[in-house]
């Protein structure tokens, strides 16, 4: 396939993903049953950004103008992607890079997140024969020329080591945070709180943790994120609440609570399920310049940086960690 064919037919899969297809309706319901962290509205808020930010005509031509990606890779390579499972279809982008440069992927599904991206591919087979030899599955990825894995600090350790001799790129937890000035509407709080708690919290894009200026007042803040108070149905994350309330309430640490996240005051950015951190600043600009050095900060949310409620819309050039996949990718010809 050529690049203009590749572009099309992600395109028409675009499409074919805002038509809301009864087949790719089913195949949602299997996704959210096998896990349940990925319930139906989460995924569709998935699907949508991928569809809206990432297939369209106009984004896919953006992308291909900005690297002039050449009509065909006279040498192709094999790349096997780690896919992780965290949120639904999280490692989409990858792939999407992997296509769109000509390569060939080979992907190690999680098995938290292994229902939709078969049923994506098996689409663009289906419509088009000639993408078949693009995507392969499988469990051990053996003789690929290039890597892209994605996992926890711990398995990037082991990534490291196996691909160490091959041209890769290696993601580790990250997260994100967010400053906050005190002066914020009750409208960006609302859209703050699509960044903490949508997925649950388990995406390397959702604010763990927030800035706030001395004697900052949580009340709004509270009012606010009430808008989520109904995840405190979901037995899983209702589960991690419990626990982390019980431990706080029996070491008497001190913390607010508006019943479906708890506020912690803790230097960490890395917050767990239900909990969000928080930390006092005097001087904005110096924790600006701390974040800027921090390896383990995806984004950082506020005025004058990503905006409130588009931590989990980012864009098809901002890419994981900072590392230009498409470039690394180009690279490789």
């Amino acid at each position: 396939m050529n690049l203009q064919e590749r572009k099309e037919i992600l395109v028409r899969l675009g499409n074919y993903l805002r038509a809301a297809d009864e087949d790719w309706q089913r195949a949602t319901k299997k996704a959210s049953a096998e896990n349940a962290w990925f319930t139906p509205e989460f995924i569709a808020l998935s699907v949508n950004n991928i569809s809206r930010q990432f297939l369209t005509e106009q984004s896919l031509q953006d992308l291909i103008d900005r690297y002039s990606i050449p009509s065909d890779n006279p040498s192709p390579k094999k790349v096997g992607i780690v896919m992780a499972g965290n949120i639904p279809l999280v490692g989409f982008h990858d792939l999407l890079c992997t296509f769109l440069t000509g390569h060939y992927a080979v992907i190690k599904l999680s098995s938290k997140d292994a229902v939709l991206m078969r049923f994506m591919v098996t689409k663009l087979i289906e419509w088009n024969a000639a993408a078949a030899p693009y995507f392969t599955f499988g469990e051990m990825l053996k003789g690929c020329d290039v890597y892209i894995a994605t996992g926890s600090n711990n398995t990037s350790n082991y990534f490291e080591f196996y691909f160490a001799k091959y041209p890769h790129i290696i993601r580790k937890n990250r997260t994100s945070v967010a400053l906050l000035t005190g002066q914020e509407s009750a409208v960006e709080l609302e859209q703050l709180a699509d960044d903490v708690y949508q997925f649950f919290g388990l995406g390397c894009r959702n604010v763990t943790k927030i800035f706030v200026p001395e004697n900052y007042n949580f009340e709004p803040l509270l009012e606010a994120f009430k808008k989520y108070n109904d995840l405190a149905d979901h037995q899983k994350y209702k589960n991690n609440y419990d626990y982390n309330l019980a431990i706080y309430l029996l070491n008497k640490r001190y913390f607010m609570s508006n019943q479906s996240l708890l506020l912690v005051e803790d230097a960490s950015p890395f917050s767990r399920i239900g909990e969000l951190h928080y930390e006092y600043y005097q001087d904005a600009e110096a924790v600006r310049e701390r974040l800027s050095g921090d390896e383990t900060i995806q984004c950082v949310v506020g005025r004058g940086d990503v905006p409130f409620g588009k931590a989990q819309r980012p864009g098809i050039c901002d890419f994981a960690d900072g590392v230009d996949t498409v470039q690394f990718l180009l690279n490789l010809q």
